[in-house]
Parts: structure tokens; C-alpha cells; sequence
């Protein structure tokens, strides 16, 4: 295969959330996650403007306390299910672990946004934010 090339990331922000044990966060946003805050950097205000109040959008973070290690787990910690590849699961342990999150902008002060739906811990990197698409765009 030869050699395989690596890339580098860099935040774009932090998530700022109550939920500090990933143990005890919730596996999905809409399962129970308290309002959080995206700390966006202020290096990157001006790739804000657009954002708006109520919109969704898909906020990608680095789930940096995911064992890259892990190719296959049982989905949702649920053992009497099959054993299945990462790849078929939305586990945060898997090679590259990259998070992805629907949440809701409940507002936007300078270079923060406060967030619903967003079970990522405090802490995590925020590699991404983009709008969701529909139809109409």
C-alpha cells in the first residue's frame, strides 16, 4: 500500500458544555443534552456571518478521548446485539474520530453559539460547523 500521508487539523473552536464524563453523556444530542456553547476562535469570526438564530447545522468535532484503536463494537454498549464495524455505527471510538452533531443555533454572541442538541463533552475540539441543506437551496 505504500505510505499512507497524514494531515493535520487545527480547532476551530471549543465545545463548552456541563457534560464533562463521557461515560455519562448522552449517545445522541436529542437523548437528553443540556445547552452547550461552541467557542468559535476569534481567528475565524468572519467565517461566522451567515449563521443565524434557529438555523441547524452540523457541527463536526474531534472526539479526543475516542480509542482509535476500536474496528468494531456492539451498538449502543448493548451486548446482545451483533458485533459490528465502526464504520456501521455512529461510535466515538474508531480510527479517525471525527464527531458529527445536528444541533440548533439557540443564539450567537460575538464568536460564541449557544447550541441545543450537542452531547459532545466539554472540552472537545470543534473541527467544523456547516449548514444543513435542504431541498429549497
Amino acid at each position: 500500500m505504500g505510505h499512507v500521508p497524514t494531515y493535520e487539523l487545527r480547532p476551530a473552536g471549543w465545545v463548552r458544555s456541563p457534560l464533562t464524563d463521557r461515560s455519562a453523556a448522552p449517545k445522541q444530542g436529542d437523548e437528553g443534552a443540556p445547552p452547550a456553547r461552541i467557542e468559535v476562535d476569534r481567528e475565524f469570526a468572519e467565517a461566522m456571518a451567515g449563521l443565524e438564530v434557529g438555523a441547524t447545522v452540523i457541527v463536526l468535532t474531534w472526539l479526543h478521548e475516542a480509542d482509535r484503536g476500536v474496528l468494531s463494537v456492539y451498538p449502543r454498549d448493548d451486548v446482545t446485539r451483533p458485533l459490528t464495524g465502526v464504520f456501521a455505527t455512529r461510535s466515538p471510538d474508531r480510527p479517525n474520530p471525527v464527531g458529527l452533531h445536528v444541533v440548533t443555533i439557540a443564539g450567537i454572541e460575538g464568536t460564541t453559539l449557544d447550541v441545543r442538541d450537542l452531547e459532545a463533552i466539554d472540552g472537545t475540539p470543534v473541527i467544523d460547523i456547516k449548514p444543513v441543506l435542504g431541498p429549497e437551496r
